[in-house]
Order: structure tokens, then C-alpha cells, then sequence
């Protein structure tokens, strides 16, 4: 996780630090509206994004603290990711955003 010191001095820098690429934009969004997923429920419902890409932007996201990674003993093991705490917090923003994505669509 970040410390305070590595964060932009803007606030508006500092999400757009956490969420701002198109990928963990996407990831947020099926956990928002979808909840808890699995590795293959990612591929599936974003299907131009690659495993290495996908494993690397929700290890990011859990090191920010956003989202949770829970490992099932089984066999075979069974990972399921959710959104923590600090991450259900991105709901607004993320409902702000489909809306004004609406918004844009009916406008053209």
C-alpha cells in the first residue's frame, strides 16, 4: 500500500492514481455492480484483457487496499475477489460515471 508521502498533493491526482487505467476501471465496475468474482469471471466479462494484465492490476488493486483476494482450501484451490471496505467506497464515483456514460450516449 502506498504511504501518504506517495501520493500525488492532488486529490483528484491520487484516484485517478488508484483507478485510472482502463483495466482497473473495468475490474471496480464488476465488483460494484456484480460483486464477489472469480479469475474466470474477469476473462469472461472482459474478454480483451490478458491473464498476466488481469493478475497484475488486481494484485495493485489489493496492494491499495481496494480489493480482497480470499483463497478456498479446496481442491482445486478456489480464489474469489471482492471489494473491501475502502473500495465499496468507489460506488458513487463508478455510479457517476454510468450515468454521465448514459447521459453522453442519448446526447449524440
Amino acid at each position: 500500500m502506498l504511504t501518504r508521502e506517495e501520493l500525488p498533493e492532488c486529490p483528484v491526482a491520487t484516484t485517478v492514481q488508484l483507478i485510472g487505467n482502463k483495466w482497473k476501471l473495468l475490474i471496480i465496475r464488476n465488483l460494484v455492480f456484480n460483486g464477489t468474482q472469480r479469475f474466470g469471471d474477469f476473462i469472461k466479462s472482459i474478454p480483451a484483457i490478458s491473464k498476466k494484465v488481469l493478475t497484475d492490476n488486481l494484485r495493485a488493486l489489493e496492494n491499495d487496499g481496494l480489493v480482497n483476494r480470499e483463497i478456498f482450501a479446496e481442491v482445486p484451490p478456489r480464489v474469489v475477489y471482492s471489494l473491501t471496505y475502502l473500495g465499496k467506497t468507489l460506488k458513487p464515483i463508478l455510479d457517476a460515471m454510468m450515468n454521465w456514460g448514459i447521459d453522453y450516449k442519448s446526447n449524440l
